[in-house]
């Protein structure tokens, strides 16, 4: 019975093989990953908005209500790649600037 209580208190809970990388993660990391995922998914979710309003508006068959929807859908989706975008641009000036770059962000600890 002993050896089966030591036989259980020796496991070993660090990941390995292909998730051996997951005991490197940092707050900083995960903030910057998640900053990145998110300018992609909002620049694809954008673009896709886009392709939308261009098929709604060859489809709209020359009806203007129609036709002024589509239109101000691909509006809306060029102001949203534009914010997306100009949100990228602004990280790159803050890296060449500053030299903070938050697509690798490294938080500080207190210790």
């Amino acid at each position: 019975m002993l050896n089966l209580l030591y036989a259980a208190t020796d496991i070993n809970l660090q990941p390995s093989g292909q998730f051996s990388q997951l005991g490197n993660l940092t707050i900083g990391g995960i903030v910057s990953g998640l900053i990145r995922f998110i300018l992609v998914v909002a620049a694809l979710v954008f673009f896709f908005i886009l392709v939308i309003g261009g098929i709604r508006w060859i489809a709209s068959g020359g009806d203007k209500a129609q036709t002024e929807a589509a239109r101000n859908q691909i509006t809306a989706a060029l102001v949203g790649l534009v914010i997306v975008f100009a949100a990228w641009a602004i990280v790159q000036l803050i890296n060449t600037f500053f030299g903070i770059n938050i697509f690798q962000l490294t938080i500080p600890s207190a210790v």
